[in-house]
């Protein structure tokens, strides 16, 4: 879900009873190909996509479950001269590579690979050959960022871009002064700390990175006490926190509403459609974060266009998922623009602003997120009345 996509994997194993669309008409079974039905009645040229999903991984099926009904329920409203091939595998390399191949002899476009060891896979296979949408980044290579094939754009929700992103908007609020970065052992949180401690410096400003000790999920309550009295010390000008939205909410009852806070959407642990609903949370009032435009927006022209996620009545929506999900739409939107060959546009998404350039080779792809604030208990969008 996730950068944010390791904590969102996991609640893959533990969060289940989605009702979810029903599923498409298989055909091919050996191969693992499930083909939506297609319309009979229409002559016209289909452009087929497939979205490659480890749909078989015991950990990772509920996410690409959620995954594959965004991109479903995008399909439903826009199938003119589409076909979608839902392609399954596992959660293992070679399962995903081999599904990858399929996918790209028997489509137009690929949309996947979901996960971040599978799409470094996919580009170590030297396998791709097709337009390919991964639905997030690949792990780093040892000397950096890895080399994309020419032909593959990810767009996956990264929470090392939304870190970048809270960076600037903490530098263009926050004119001098240290900002101080906490994070834990976490992998998604060291990395949403490393992009915003590398933005931050290339400006020219001092920061400290703190890791703070964590059992079970709750940061170490004398570690904070200590941290405190840093703050009142050195005064730093703002908090970065790469932190869940428990762990913030201990942050800021220590340390008080006098820093600034700032973070990424995990600190938004709330659906859309429960904000109203769910109990506030008060003394978050005032920390800054970004999130996505479906979780944020009711009156986005594009998220009044979507059904919501169904979740049974008795379960409570993640907002995780709901992100997922959002990525599912705006995944066929960009795909959807790939096959009718548009290789330069932009899309108001339900995830943001998108912006899409393919030329001489290269595939860029650029989400700019909606800035948020908690306001009486809630996150609503900067410049939206609760």
């Amino acid at each position: 879900m996730s950068g944010q996509w390791a904590k969102l994997m996991v609640l893959g194993v533990v969060l289940s009873g989605l009702c979810l669309p029903a599923r498409a008409n298989t055909t091919g079974a050996e191969s693992g190909v499930v083909t939506s039905p297609v319309d009979l009645s229409t002559t016209e040229k289909t452009v087929s996509i497939a979205l490659l999903l480890p749909i078989r991984s015991e950990i990772l099926r509920v996410p690409s479950e959620v995954l594959r009904a965004g991109f479903q329920a995008a399909y439903e409203r826009e199938r003119g001269g589409i076909t979608i091939n839902i392609v399954e595998t596992g959660d293992s390399a070679q399962d995903i590579v081999s599904g990858y191949k399929a996918a790209s002899a028997l489509n137009d476009v690929v949309v996947g690979p979901l996960s971040r060891t599978g799409v470094t896979a996919v580009v170590q296979s030297d396998a791709v050959a097709k337009p390919t949408i991964a639905l997030t980044p690949p792990d780093p290579a040892e000397n950096g960022e890895i080399k994309l094939p020419p032909q593959m754009l990810v767009i996956g929700l990264s929470i090392e871009e939304e870190a970048r992103q809270v960076a600037e908007w903490a530098l263009h609020d926050v004119k001098k002064g240290k900002a101080l970065v906490l994070f834990t052992q976490a992998a998604w949180q060291r990395r949403a700390a490393k992009a915003f401690e590398t933005q931050w410096q290339q400006r020219g400003r001092e920061m400290e990175a703190i890791e703070v000790p964590a059992n079970d999920g709750f940061l170490n309550g004398r570690s904070l006490l200590q941290l405190k009295k840093q703050v009142e010390a050195d005064k730093p000008a703002i908090l970065f926190l790469a932190l869940d939205a428990r762990q913030a909410r201990q942050v800021r009852a220590v340390m008080g509403k006098d820093i600034a806070l700032y973070g990424t959407s995990q600190l938004n642990p709330t659906a859309l459609t429960d904000r109203v609903t769910a109990e506030p949370l008060a003394e978050m009032d005032g920390t800054r974060l970004l999130d996505i435009p479906w979780q944020l927006q009711p009156d986005h022209p594009a998220v009044m266009t979507y059904p919501r996620l169904v979740v049974e009545a008795d379960q409570k929506r993640n907002a995780d998922h709901e992100r997922l999900y959002a990525l599912g739409i705006d995944a066929y939107r960009i795909a959807r623009e790939i096959a009718d060959r548009h290789t330069n546009f932009e899309l108001d998404g339900v995830t943001g602003k998108l912006k899409v350039r393919i030329d001489q080779g290269q595939a860029r792809f650029e989400r700019v997120t909606q800035q948020a604030v908690y306001r009486e208990g809630s996150v609503v969008g900067v410049g939206e009345a609760r």
